[in-house]
């Protein structure tokens, strides 16, 4: 199989990367930056042209600015939502442009917005503010495509790898026994491990399935239970005492929603497809990104 992937430089595009290669297929790299090999073709976030995707049987399209990476203030929102519908918008035309049967799109679970403890589904509706408003032009974007490919919108979870993503960010807090509950700690959490989401893109990439798919654990656990997994998982304490929600606030501003609410997703459309997750629980998936097996 010959697979193209926007933002294989980023932290799921990696690990998909050599898990592709290391089976022997070939992945071609849609980059921003100057061409420096083969495997590569240009793009400028916003046009792709067709070419570049000539004799590929699938497109992974994984790009876009971090949520988490600074503070949303109203032109760094601008680029959070530019770089996902823009850019969305030019992978799409170039997919039906040039006739690629399959297109994977991430979206993210954002779409949902904080929605207590609500058990939510790929048939549940959008929350309100800007995440899920984001996510609603994201997942637009892909029509685009969809006349001309099986396309689905990647509803992922935060991602539990180590390396990078939200793991990476809080594991040094949490070897100095610095880890706490943030807010109420009553948020749900709906995550994934990086190794189960590298499968579940495979799984996507030869299923019949198409549409939203949450790319999330079975067992989404409160940001208290995951708070007493993590110390648990580093060998350490964790603090009695959580993070106000006003200290959050003020030091992140409006990103600090993405930390003080949570939305309780489940998988159902990867249940019926039949995937079985490898870590299925978050116990158990952070031993085994924390402590691989050697």
């Amino acid at each position: 199989m010959q697979v193209g992937i926007t933002g294989s430089s980023g932290f799921l595009g990696r690990a998909l990367t050599a898990s592709l290669e290391a089976d022997g297929h070939k992945v071609r790299h849609l980059v921003r930056r100057p061409v420096s090999g083969p495997d590569e073709r240009q793009w400028d976030g916003v046009h792709l042209a067709p070419e570049a995707l000539d004799g590929l049987d699938a497109v992974v399209h994984l790009a876009g600015a971090g949520v988490a990476d600074r503070r949303w203030s109203p032109a760094y929102k601008s680029v959070i939502r530019d770089s996902r519908v823009l850019g969305t918008e030019a992978v799409a035309r170039a997919v039906a442009h040039a006739h690629i049967p399959v297109l994977l799109s991430a979206s993210a679970i954002g779409f949902y917005g904080d929605r207590g403890d609500e058990v939510l589904d790929e048939r549940s509706g959008p929350g309100e503010g800007f995440l899920p408003a984001v996510c609603l032009e994201w997942e637009a974007a892909t029509e685009h495509a969809r006349e001309h490919a099986r396309v689905v919108m990647m509803r992922t979870g935060i991602v539990q790898g180590r390396g990078g993503g939200a793991l990476g960010k809080q594991l040094l807090l949490y070897r100095l026994g610095l880890g706490a509950p943030l807010g109420s700690g009553r948020q749900w959490l709906s995550w994934i491990s990086l190794t189960d989401c590298v499968a579940v893109v495979r799984h996507l990439l030869t299923s019949e399935v198409e549409g939203p798919v949450n790319l999330t654990s079975p067992n989404p656990v409160t940001n208290r239970d995951f708070t007493k997994a993590m110390g648990r998982a580093v060998h350490r304490p964790t603090l009695p005492v959580a993070v106000p929600g006003v200290v959050l606030r003020t030091v992140l501003g409006e990103m600090s929603t993405e930390l003080l609410s949570g939305a309780r997703v489940l998988p159902r459309a990867l249940a019926q497809d039949g995937f079985s997750f490898a870590h299925p629980d978050i116990a158990t998936a952070l031993h085994a990104e924390l402590h691989p097996a050697k």
